[in-house]
């Protein structure tokens, strides 16, 4: 396979409910390409179909799911042009695997070296004010702080360099982006 020009694939990642989703959602408006996070989608489908694949059955099973989704998001931004914002990355899967405490399966560590994005990851700080639970995120905030530090520790394990983005409103939040993006 050929691997891509990815310094134009740009991961936002982070704890749950510290604002990610909501500003990909404002840079889509805005004009930007983004690939969504398969987390969410994963757990209502495996809730629908009551599957295994939960992250309070089997763990595992969930970040294989979340694999996949990550690898067919980074292949379909691979076959269009111009630069691509993603709601997670495929060292999300090795975040989550070191926050429940298990090892990651090689093939997984494979795909974290082998499908980059660009150097400069953009990470949402758990932020408590708009923290909010729902039919899927149903971690408390001292978890969500805890998912913020496993994705860090391995993004910069696998030489990203971080790039936190500000507890601040949604539009400064996309100044901030869009300023970085260039």
């Amino acid at each position: 396979m050929t691997i891509p020009d990815t310094d134009r694939f740009v991961v936002f990642t982070g704890g749950p409910g510290s604002g990610k989703t909501t500003l990909l959602a404002a840079l889509a408006a805005a004009g930007f390409r983004t690939m969504p996070e398969g987390g969410r989608a994963i757990i209502r489908d495996q809730q629908e179909i009551d599957g295994p694949a939960l992250p309070s059955r089997d763990p595992l099973a969930f970040a294989e799911q979340m694999l996949g989704w990550e690898l067919r998001s980074w292949r379909e931004a691979a076959a269009g042009a111009g630069p691509v914002l993603f709601d997670r990355g495929v060292p999300d899967v090795l975040g989550y695997l070191k926050l429940c405490g298990i090892a990651a399966p090689a093939h997984m560590e494979r795909a974290a070296r082998r499908y980059r994005y660009h150097r400069r990851v953009f990470i949402a700080p758990p932020w408590e004010a708009i923290y909010a639970h729902d039919a899927e995120r149903v971690q408390s905030f001292v978890q969500a702080q805890a998912t913020h530090a496993a994705l860090a520790e391995v993004y910069a394990g696998l030489g990203y360099e971080l790039v936190p983005l500000p507890l601040a409103g949604i539009e400064e939040r996309v100044r901030f982006v869009t300023g970085r993006l260039g």
